[in-house]
Parts: C-alpha cells; sequence; structure tokens
C-alpha cells in the first residue's frame, strides 16, 4: 500500500510540473488541455483493478466517465464564481457546484451506454455557457518555489481522495477517482496569477482534453470484461491517446498552439 501511494504522490506532482510548463510555454487553454489526460484517475483505476478485480474496477470506470460531467460542474462553477469573486471565494463555490453533481451521479448510477450519451451531451453543451472574458495578458514568470508549491498542494489532495475513496464501493470510488485534483491546483494559481480570464481559458481547454479522458474511460469500461486487466488498460490508453492527438489538431487549426518544428 505504501508504494501505491508514493507512485501516486509522485506521478501527479510531477504531471503537474510539465503541465505548468506548458502553460506557460504555449498559455492556459493548452495547460487546461494536457491537464484532462487520465493521469491522476488513470493509476487509481489500475491500482482499484488490481485489488478488486476487473469487474469492480469496470464499474468503477463507469462511475469516472459520469464524473466527467461533475468537473464539467466544477469548471462551470468556477468560471461565473470567477467573473465575480477572487479565487478564495470562486473556489469554494466551484466545489460546492461538484459537490451537487456528484449526489445527483450517484444517485443516478448510469450504466455504460447512458453515461457516455451523458458525457458527450455535456462535453458539446457546456462550452456554450462559460462566460465571455477578454483574453488576459501573458503572465509573468514565477519563481521556482511557486512550482513547487503547487506540486505540493497536488500531492495533498491526492492524498485527501485515495483515503476517503477507498471504502466507498465501485461507482463513488469511480466518482470520486475524478476529483478535480489538477484543476483546483491549476486554476486556482493560474486565476491567482494571471487574473479571472485566464482561468476561464483553462477550464475551457479542459473540456476539449475531457475527450479523451472520456474515450479511456469508457474503453476500459468495456474491454475490462472482455479481456485482462493490462490489455484493456493497454486499449483504452492507446485509444485516448489518438483522441488527444486529434484534439491537439484542433487546436492548432484554432491557434490554440503553436505546431511543433
Amino acid at each position: 500500500m505504501n508504494t501505491i501511494l508514493l507512485l501516486k504522490l509522485l506521478i501527479v506532482p510531477a504531471l503537474i510540473a510539465l503541465v505548468t510548463l506548458a502553460g506557460r510555454r504555449w498559455g492556459p487553454a493548452v495547460a487546461g488541455w494536457l491537464s484532462a489526460f487520465p493521469v491522476v484517475a488513470g493509476p487509481i483505476l489500475w491500482f482499484i483493478a488490481l485489488e478488486q478485480g476487473a469487474a469492480f474496477a469496470a464499474q468503477a470506470a463507469v462511475g469516472t466517465l459520469s464524473a466527467v460531467l461533475g468537473m464539467l460542474a466544477f469548471g462551470l462553477s468556477y468560471a461565473w464564481a470567477a467573473t465575480r469573486f477572487p479565487w478564495p471565494l470562486s473556489l469554494p463555490l466551484a466545489y460546492a457546484g461538484y459537490a451537487l453533481a456528484v449526489l445527483l451521479l450517484e444517485w443516478w448510477n448510469a450504466p455504460l451506454p447512458a453515461a457516455v450519451a451523458g458525457v458527450l451531451l455535456g462535453l458539446w453543451l457546456v462550452p456554450r455557457f462559460y462566460p465571455r472574458l477578454q483574453a488576459a495578458a501573458a503572465a509573468p514568470s514565477k519563481p521556482p518555489r511557486d512550482m513547487l508549491l503547487r506540486m505540493a498542494l497536488g500531492a495533498l489532495l491526492v492524498l485527501g481522495v485515495t483515503y476517503s475513496a477507498a471504502q466507498l464501493g465501485p461507482s463513488l470510488s469511480g466518482i470520486l477517482a475524478m476529483f478535480p485534483v489538477m484543476g483546483t491546483v491549476l486554476v486556482l494559481f493560474t486565476h491567482r496569477s494571471a487574473g479571472a480570464a485566464a482561468a476561464v481559458q483553462l477550464l475551457r481547454g479542459m473540456v476539449l482534453g475531457f475527450y479523451a479522458f472520456g474515450t479511456f474511460c469508457a474503453v476500459l469500461a468495456w474491454s475490462l470484461s472482455v479481456t485482462g486487466v493490462g490489455m484493456a488498460f493497454l486499449w483504452a490508453l492507446a485509444v485516448a491517446a489518438v483522441v488527444q492527438g486529434l484534439s491537439r489538431l484542433w487546436l492548432i487549426r484554432h491557434g490554440a498552439l503553436a505546431p511543433v518544428r
């Protein structure tokens, strides 16, 4: 168990560092897009599959897929709160939106086809309801301790989620595996350092990244009942990587990401 926790605490801070550097290079929209890839929930589902079995993990993956709707509620709540309040007030309001969504998702307990349909509908609708803010100026470079603080906060949040989700059953464990760890750290520091418009850009970028995340969860939930655990995760990661690559082309086409030369 100590090894599992150590891996989680190492992976997430490393990802936060990479996403932070990418955001400074290409902007908050790209940082949000990168942060939505299943690097936090993916390892959690892997460990669930190893410890609880493939059937349990398949149910948890459906819960994690449904929890994309919770993340959309978190992002939309934060975006509108940020138009009026600073980050110390915006974050609790975003958590309130996320908590309400989690309660509704746990009550819904959707099967895989319904979860896929609901998430696709949410990903299509939610971007249309984000506030329109004038683009913020580029944020100044931050000292190294700023990144270290982000990484430490991300590690603490993962630790809290791990302990709270351990004994809650497959559906709720899967939902809480999607707790907005990356979203909290990235949007909080982006709002604090670059303003509300940059925070909204980051949250919009997350919506695009959730297409790959949702693909990962859907393929995993289906393939765990067909193949072994290792092959199911390989298939899920491979298909999600293709979707992430296609979304990167969309970002390039719309000017949010310069093509690499």
